[in-house]
């Protein structure tokens, strides 16, 4: 053999491994790759140094993430329950659930949940109620079952949702779907979340005929609080933009502040029909006493096999496949991206702990129906918290705490009105759409699957919808582009499951359910 030839080989093998090594490191780098040593115990354990945190990012993120969830606490138990029988929703036997009661479990699941989540994953997402389910519970399903028998629904989902993650079919559906899909659904997220702030907030209100939405009322903005909410959102944006340490957190007090001053000047009070002027969740005042014990009467109410036995086997069914399609994907995409927005997803859109991660949510969701709270999930508000520093479980904690405090403190945790929170969604909305640059816009057959991602789910306020129509849309088109092969065979199982999911009402009809 010539001394060139072994040159060449050798130069070829070298090549070779450069290109292996770079391969390895793409498929799996470190999420924020930080070579110093942990210097505490919290540090080692949560890898805060290893993530480019500090315990005071954690700790301000985790404050953050409470507050701009904390509505959750007012909001799930005016959903699910009332104060009497005359002003909550009552089941199909006449059934209703207390407010005060509803109140208590929603911060000791959400307390709970988010404390082991943030324990074992180790990511700074919050779980709390979720608020497509809690919804579909008072609207539809206690019209056909009690409020026992549907919280029983709810445990029977959540349970299916934690065989898929131990089994690692959720994670392995999550590894089949495009890193291109993945970016949308970050986007689609960032859009949604900048859009609940904006309707929150009053900025965008229905119309009572021609476009769907409008600006403010009648096109104009006209209230205080709406005001409030662009002051405290111009406040976040300058503070983020001249990258002020608490910038988000900073901006949430002082615009609370603000509330609380504007409202004991005007005594603008409670939003409503007679007060459509007015704040539209909670009043920035502190009333009544500031401490009460929790009622946690409604934990263990629930019933696991009674809707089967009154409405059949194939209704009951049906109700448990539509909860387990929306918490499955709503939690999904909402991992997708608050993980991007962290900064400690992999380049495939996978992250570290995927597996513990998408088990602890399932146990939110039978959690939650235990309680009588509706099935936890994780919330896309996180975002907040991570805009401003979080990057490990140790936020998670922070807010899990202050959830448990919620239960005792009620009057205080309402003192930030939902226009604060608001501005704050918008912010991380718009910090979100960054992760559009991973999407390659000059391929059709990636371009119109991830638009219509991006677009469906804030027109049609679902993440779950907006994942649905990206699958089905991006399994469609590339079939009939000729790129059938590089579609996962799992998408293409994901995608009838949507056709299935879309289809529901029409089949329920079909099958007399």
């Amino acid at each position: 053999m010539s001394e060139m030839t072994i040159l060449d080989n050798s130069a070829e093998k070298q090549a070779a491994a450069k290109a292996a090594k770079k391969a390895a490191k793409a498929a799996n780098p470190a999420p924020v790759p930080n070579p110093a040593p942990p210097t505490s115990f919290l540090d080692a354990f949560f890898q805060i140094t290893k993530r480019g945190s500090t315990l005071a990012r954690e700790f301000r993120g985790g404050v953050v993430t409470f507050f701009t969830m904390a509505y959750i606490v007012i909001l799930n138990p005016l959903i699910l329950g009332g104060f009497s029988a005359a002003n909550a929703p009552a089941d199909v036997a006449g059934g209703w659930l207390p407010a005060v009661q509803v109140g208590a479990v929603t911060g000791l699941t959400a307390g709970v949940m988010t404390i082991v989540f943030g324990l074992i994953a180790n990511l700074p997402f919050g779980l709390a109620a979720g608020l497509g389910i809690n919804s579909f519970l008072a609207v539809a399903v206690i019209h056909e079952v009690t409020w026992p028998e549907a919280m029983g629904l709810v445990v029977i989902n959540g349970i299916l949702i934690v065989l898929f993650g131990i089994t690692g079919a959720r994670t392995a559906i999550f590894k089949a779907v495009p890193k291109e899909l993945k970016a949308a659904i970050t986007v689609g997220i960032g859009l949604f979340i900048a859009f609940i702030g904006f309707v929150d907030s009053g900025f965008i209100q229905r119309t009572a005929g021609g476009p769907p939405v409008q600006l403010g009322t009648d096109g104009s903005i006209s209230t205080i609080p709406t005001l409030v909410f662009i002051a405290g959102l111009l406040v976040m944006g300058i503070l983020v933009a001249r990258k002020i340490q608490g910038g988000l957190l900073i901006g949430i007090v002082a615009t609370t502040v603000l509330a609380a001053v504007v409202e004991a000047v005007m005594h603008i009070g409670p939003g409503g029909k007679d007060n459509p002027g007015g704040w539209h969740l909670n009043t920035p005042v502190l009333s009544g006493q500031l401490v009460a014990l929790p009622d946690l009467g409604l934990v263990g109410q629930f019933d696991l096999f009674g809707s089967f036995a009154r409405i059949g086997g194939l209704a009951a069914t049906m109700l448990v496949f539509t909860l387990v399609f929306t918490n499955f994907f709503d939690a999904m995409g909402t991992m997708t991206g608050l993980a991007k927005s962290s900064g400690v997803a992999y380049k495939d859109g996978t992250f570290p702990r995927l597996k513990s991660a998408f088990i602890v949510e399932g146990m939110g969701a039978v959690m939650g129906g235990a309680t009588s709270g509706s099935s936890n999930t994780v919330y896309i508000d996180s975002a907040a918290g991570i805009g401003e520093g979080a990057r490990t479980g140790l936020a998670s904690v922070v807010t899990g705490v202050l959830f448990l405090g919620s239960m005792f403190f009620t009057p205080l945790t309402s003192v930030v009105p939902i226009e604060v929170a608001a501005a704050a969604l918008v912010v991380v909305g718009a910090m979100m759409m960054a992760q559009i640059r991973e999407i390659n816009f000059t391929k059709f057959s990636v371009a119109l699957p991830s638009f219509l991602t991006i677009v469906t789910m804030p027109l049609s306020y679902s993440i779950a919808n907006g994942i649905g129509v990206g699958f089905v849309s991006y399994a469609v088109v590339s079939a009939a582009s000729g790129r059938a092969r590089k579609v996962h065979p799992l998408m293409w199982v994901v995608t009838v499951g949507f056709l299935v999911y879309f289809a529901r009402g029409p089949i329920n009809t079909l099958l007399g359910v």
